[in-house]
């Protein structure tokens, strides 16, 4: 049976005894004879053959009795186990993700967009009792998921984001780390994050980074920098042809490293540097690991006994041997 378990095991060491019984009964088989005075035999002797040869259900039953008694002693139990987690330290993340043209550069596999969209989903699929959201942003910025505990929509929101016209170009960081303040300002978590990406400078925008990120600081917003892209120059788009395709070119990678550590510094967060795939996926596993969910879980314990049953089996058993013994198999046994 599934989940089943033994309170006392070491009763099974009476198992070794069975062998030894049989073969006391085995040696005392040959000695036992019948005192039946008849005046003949005739008749009597196919019964007699026939009784004979269910005298060895005697010892079966006993062994068998005594088998299921030996189990019951050892306490046989299905344990099924219930817990209940709750969060006592609740943990909101934001995470505001640059999706601007550059983000199609190629220098993360197959692109920093996809890179950052797949350890993004993983990141999510980890937080199981936190509360995650989502704001995309280039020279402008929008809410794409307020925070919420749907890990489904969550997930499916990540697939859906990719570079579209419906933003205008650029890399407003003020406008996006301001949108991301804004969402987490009123929650009413211990602890309120935000992981802010970026593969560039901030070069548009109506906020500044700097008065967003004091916000960010009055507002008890931890804030997480990462700046991506590689070191040197990356395959990047540089245009777009009239059929719609995206024409790439070598173009130096240019973050504003000072600006994402003085946010980072600021708030109480730290800032990264992802040149890879790799070093992304190790950024957000060093986040995760950094910002540990308290959780408080309750476990409910429910003991089903299973000995009742082979107790019962056994002392049937015995009563059967018994009767069998007082009348069918007596002058026999």
């Amino acid at each position: 049976m599934k989940n089943i378990t033994f309170l006392n095991p070491e009763f099974f060491w009476l198992f070794l005894l069975l062998p030894v019984a049989f073969l006391i009964w085995y040696k005392n088989k040959k000695k036992q004879k019948a005192n039946i005075k008849l005046s003949s035999t005739e008749g009597v002797l196919a019964q007699k053959s026939f009784l004979i040869k269910l005298i060895p259900l005697s010892i079966v039953l006993r062994i068998l009795a005594f088998s299921g008694l030996i189990i019951a002693l050892a306490r046989p139990q299905i344990i099924s186990v219930d817990h209940q987690i709750h969060s006592t330290h609740g943990i909101d993340i934001l995470m505001a993700m640059d999706i601007s043209g550059s983000m199609l550069a190629k220098d993360l596999k197959p692109n920093r967009l996809e890179a950052l969209k797949e350890v993004a989903a993983d990141f999510v699929s980890q937080r199981i009792t936190d509360r995650i959201g989502i704001v995309i942003y280039a020279a402008e910025a929008y809410t794409k998921t307020p925070v919420t505990s749907d890990k489904t929509l969550l997930l499916n929101a990540l697939r859906d984001i990719k570079y579209s016209d419906d933003l205008r170009d650029g890399t407003a960081i003020g406008v996006g780390l301001a949108t991301a303040v804004n969402r987490l300002k009123d929650s009413p978590a211990k602890s309120k994050i935000i992981i802010l990406l970026t593969d560039g400078v901030n070069n548009t925008g109506t906020v500044d980074p700097n008065l967003a990120s004091e916000i960010a600081k009055e507002f008890g917003i931890k804030v997480y920098t990462i700046g991506i892209g590689t070191n040197g120059l990356a395959e990047s788009p540089v245009g777009i042809r009239p059929n719609g395709e995206i024409v790439y070119d070598k173009v130096p990678v240019e973050i504003d490293e000072q600006l994402m550590k003085d946010i980072a510094q600021k708030t109480g967060g730290k800032y990264f540097r992802a040149t890879d795939t790799k070093s992304l996926k190790e950024i957000y596993e060093e986040i995760n690991q950094m910002e540990k969910t308290k959780i408080d879980e309750q476990k409910f314990v429910n003991t089903d006994e299973k000995f009742h049953l082979l107790a019962l089996i056994s002392f049937v058993l015995l009563c059967i041997d018994f009767i069998l013994q007082k009348t069918l198999f007596r002058g026999f046994i």
